[in-house]
């Protein structure tokens, strides 16, 4: 039972990462266009992070990415050690990109520690296909919805407010650009929290069915993801929440200005774009980077001005951390798997 504990508490530890990590997603354009002061936008964005508990828990009805993550890995190939590697080498990378100010995803992070440390359990026959070639799809994927929704969504407000006086429309796009955070800050809590929430599932059955069933409290008692008990979505949602507030400004920087200079209409149609990325994406289950979704929409919104006016080497740069990030975590949540083998 201490290392279900153990694997539980690392768990929200990367979760309160995640929250740090990818706060500069929801937050990073109030803050470039001076909408919100760094400490207000990390409060506003955490309150939303946090809220997306309870309307998924009560709106929605379920957690259907942590359903998703729950099924990286055929059940017969799960154990807590494979799931503690996973863990550790998702929390090594998030820091690592987190220090070199890399905007990667904490989601693939986490599904390649998981899927890498299953392999080295039992071979590629251990994770589940189909599941892992969709994630990786929408690696592709998602950017790309935002970019083009980043640009629809930008042309579409310009001819609405083509007749408006530039400081009324300035006015209004301060307010709008609050809901449109609010909005992103909801769906980054949708998409984020549920993955670490299948990780702390898998963890559960784990234990559940190696563990006598009359010594396991009822609180630890799961046999499928879908009834997992509410202590875990919400120690899940606090800690992401708790880990927004902490900040994350190195990857702001990135995430701001340096794809390309926004005010405070491409801030609305960035942020817009990006959080009806993720409700797509969350309606379908399928677990995607915040970090790519704002990333893709921002890019969208700069070119709408010209090409140009993107800085394609930064986004180049980007693509190759998001595209090394589950190898990457995969071969590091192996070795760590060996590791804790030799030991255990």
């Amino acid at each position: 039972m201490i290392l279900l504990f153990i694997i539980i508490f690392l768990a929200l530890i990367f979760d309160f990462i995640n929250g740090f990590h990818d706060a500069a997603n929801s937050i990073a354009t109030v803050v470039i266009t001076r909408i919100l002061t760094p400490f207000q936008a990390v409060l506003w964005a955490a309150f939303f992070n946090f809220v997306a508990f309870f309307y998924a828990r009560y709106l929605l009805g379920g957690f259907k990415i942590a359903d998703t993550i729950a099924n990286t890995v055929l059940p017969d190939y799960v154990s807590l050690y494979v799931v503690l590697a996973g863990i550790i080498a998702a929390i090594i990378w998030n820091l690592l990109t987190w220090w070199f100010a890399i905007p990667s995803s904490s989601s693939h992070t986490l599904i390649g520690g998981f899927a890498g440390a299953a392999i080295a359990s039992g071979g590629f026959g251990a994770i589940h296909a189909t599941v892992i070639f969709k994630i990786l799809a929408f690696i592709f994927l998602a950017p790309l919805i935002g970019l083009l929704g980043g640009s629809l969504i930008t042309l579409v407000t310009l001819h609405i407010a083509r007749h408006s006086k530039p400081v009324k429309a300035e006015k209004w796009f301060r307010r709008l650009q609050l809901l449109s955070s609010a909005y992103l800050s909801l769906q980054h809590g949708l998409n984020d929290s549920p993955k670490v929430m299948g990780i702390i599932c898998v963890a559960l059955i784990a234990f559940n069915a190696q563990a006598a069933p009359d010594s396991i409290p009822q609180w630890l008692q799961l046999a499928d993801s879908r009834d997992v008990h509410d202590w875990v979505p919400f120690a899940c949602f606090t800690a992401i929440a708790l880990g927004t507030m902490s900040g994350g400004w190195k990857i702001m920087k990135t995430m701001g200005n340096r794809i390309t200079k926004i005010n405070y209409t491409e801030g609305f149609c960035a942020q817009t774009a990006g959080a009806m990325t993720l409700t797509l994406t969350e309606h379908l289950g399928i677990p995607v980077s915040t970090s790519h979704v704002i990333a893709g929409s921002i890019m969208g919104v700069g070119a709408v001005k010209r090409l140009s006016a993107v800085r394609w080497g930064i986004t180049i740069n980007m693509l190759w951390a998001w595209l090394l990030t589950i190898p990457v975590s995969a071969m590091l949540a192996m070795l760590i798997y060996y590791g804790i083998n030799l030991f255990a």
